[in-house]
C-alpha cells in the first residue's frame, strides 16, 4: 500500500492515510469484483448489482479526494484481481457480491477507527451500507459487520502483501 505524501499531523494523520488508501484499495477491488457479478448475475438482480456498482465506484471516486486532502496520492486500481473462487454463475455471482461487501465492510471498520470528524461518519456509513447489501446478497446477516473477517483471516484487511491484488 503506497501513502505517498507527507500526512498534515503527525500519527493519527499517518493512520487515517493508511486505512483510506486501504478503503480506496477495497473500493477498487469491489468495482472489479463487481464487472465479473454483472457478467454472471440473473436478470432478475442485475439491477441489484448495477447500483451496488454504481456505489463502489462513487465511495472509489469520493476516497480518491479524502486520500488528497489527507496529503496522499491515491492508489491506482490493478489491472486485474484474483477471484477467490470462480464464479461460473449466478449462484457464485451472488456468493461473490456478499464476499466482496464483507471485505469492503473490513476496511471500512478499519477506517472508522482511524479516522475523525466527517471522514469517520463517512467511513461508518459505507460500513453500514456494505453491510447492507452484504445481508441482502446472503440473505442474512453477521453480528459485527467489518469484524467478522477478523477471525477468518491471518492479517489485518488494511495490510497490503504479496496478494494486495486479490479480492
Amino acid at each position: 500500500m503506497t501513502t505517498t505524501g507527507a500526512p498534515r499531523d503527525g500519527g493519527r494523520d499517518r493512520d487515517e492515510l493508511t486505512a483510506t488508501q486501504a478503503a480506496l484499495a477495497a473500493e477498487h477491488a469491489a468495482v472489479y469484483g463487481y464487472g465479473v457479478v454483472g457478467g454472471r448475475i440473473g436478470a432478475g438482480r442485475r439491477t441489484e448489482a448495477q447500483a451496488a456498482y454504481d456505489a463502489h465506484r462513487s465511495r472509489r471516486d469520493a476516497l480518491r479526494r479524502a486520500v488528497r486532502d489527507l496529503g496522499g496520492t491515491p492508489q491506482a486500481a490493478a489491472a486485474g484481481y484474483a477471484l477467490p473462487f470462480p464464479v461460473p454463475d449466478a449462484a457464485a455471482a451472488v456468493r461473490l457480491a456478499a464476499e466482496l461487501e464483507d471485505r469492503v465492510a473490513a476496511v471500512y471498520a478499519d477506517l472508522v477507527r482511524a479516522a475523525g470528524g466527517t471522514h469517520r461518519k463517512e467511513a461508518a456509513a459505507a460500513l453500514r451500507e456494505a453491510a447492507v447489501r452484504a445481508v441482502r446478497w446472503r440473505g442474512s446477516g453477521v453480528a459485527f459487520p467489518g469484524l467478522v473477517e477478523r477471525a477468518a483471516a491471518p492479517a489485518p484487511s488494511g495490510a497490503a502483501g504479496t496478494d494486495s491484488d486479490a479480492l
